[in-house]
């Protein structure tokens, strides 16, 4: 298989300084849990396609989920160690989300790390009953940049035992508000800020056009300048943090008192889902199956009807001396899924097409490659 040069070393391992939820995200353990589509506000930026938005439906990673029932399935599938409550925007759908954290907590304990993002500076009474439910980490996104309007609720979630901090999208024409506003967090209690490359979706291209933003580089989503202005506030943070002169002015500034940390549009694509996707094929792989390094299930497909599959079952076990147990038939596809080697070596001798199958390892199990062995193809 091909390995793409760009996903094969993600140099941004987790920091001693991130927050629980970033350290979890980057092994790749945190279950994705979309509580709703619906948010009360339409930024110009939202990465979210129009499959999502405004919809009022879960998912759980890529699985559409009726219940918190599938919800715990799709976490066991990836044998989940947390949980990140996402959106739309999750107040949105505030009782659903005390559902979820209290049923996730109850199935999974109190070590099952939850982190929910909201753009809503909510009343401050529902801090406490976030934290009751069990919410470990609460991450803010000012709207209109105005960190003035969050004060109250971040220091009442603090005070309610929540981990909390701020999480932006790095807008590369907003330098001077996100400079002004890790100076005003000097007197919030945050723990961490976190700055996302801001990125140019299918979702959001059009408005993100009219701004005149333009990708950095032909291999990433990034907007040309969200990178560098990133890393100029995560350095300036830094430098506070331990004394040393601005990269910037050269000023010395006092310690900021909280952590920034800078997640790339490659990561969060390449590293974070990969290692996602990589976690959950190794929890649910079958003995047919080949697990990619890129992520992907690999198995061969006899492809046949229903009526001939056990007959074969049984031609191919005898032939190859296969045990049937490592074969599959897949009903809805028409086809029984055997190893790779097995297809290749009876793809001319058998009447029926014979391919070699590339899938995700997700609930949907999309279908990323199909190449034919032999000249049978439907």
């Amino acid at each position: 298989m091909t390995i793409l040069p760009q996903i094969r070393d993600i140099p941004e391992t987790p920091d001693m300084s991130d927050c629980e939820g970033c350290i979890q995200c980057q092994m790749g353990s945190k279950l994705v849990l979309f509580i709703t589509g619906h948010c009360h506000w339409r930024c110009d930026y939202c990465p979210l396609s129009e499959t999502r938005r405004e919809i009022d439906f879960m998912y759980a990673n890529e699985r559409p989920c009726e219940s918190f029932d599938d919800v715990i399935e799709e976490a066991r599938d990836m044998r989940a160690t947390g949980a990140g409550i996402t959106g739309g925007d999750p107040l949105m759908a505030k009782e659903r989300s005390i559902e979820g954290i209290k049923r996730l907590k109850e199935e999974f304990g109190a070590d099952f790390h939850i982190h929910l993002y909201t753009s809503i500076p909510f009343k401050k009474q529902w801090a406490k009953e976030f934290a009751d439910a069990g919410l470990d980490e609460i991450r803010f996104h000012f709207l209109d940049l105005k960190s003035e309007d969050y004060r109250e609720i971040i220091q009442a979630c603090s005070d309610a035992g929540i981990l909390t901090g701020v999480e932006l999208p790095c807008e590369p024409d907003k330098e001077e508000e996100l400079f002004r506003i890790i100076e005003e967090l000097r007197d919030f209690e945050v723990s961490f800020m976190n700055l996302n490359e801001l990125e140019i979706t299918v979702g959001n291209h059009d408005n993100m056009e009219l701004r005149g933003f333009n990708l950095s580089t032909e291999i990433t989503a990034g907007a040309k300048g969200s990178s560098e202005l990133a890393q100029s506030l995560r350095d300036r943070v830094l430098a506070a943090s331990i004394g040393a002169p601005d990269p910037l002015d050269g000023e010395i500034r006092e310690h900021y008192g909280f952590h920034l940390k800078y997640c790339t549009s490659v990561y969060k694509d390449a590293g974070q889902m990969r290692r996602r996707f990589l976690r959950r094929g190794e929890a649910t792989i079958s003995p047919h199956e080949t697990l990619s390094d890129d992520a992907t299930l690999i198995f061969g497909a006899l492809y046949t009807d229903d009526d001939l599959q056990e007959s074969w079952i049984s031609e191919i076990s005898e032939f190859t001396g296969l045990p049937s147990r490592f074969m599959l038939y897949d009903r809805k596809k028409g086809r029984i899924e055997i190893p790779v080697a097995v297809a290749e070596q009876i793809a001319d001798e058998v009447s029926e097409p014979v391919a070699i199958v590339e899938v995700t390892p997700t609930f949907e199990r999309t279908e990323v490659m199909l190449v034919w062995l032999n000249d049978k193809r439907p």
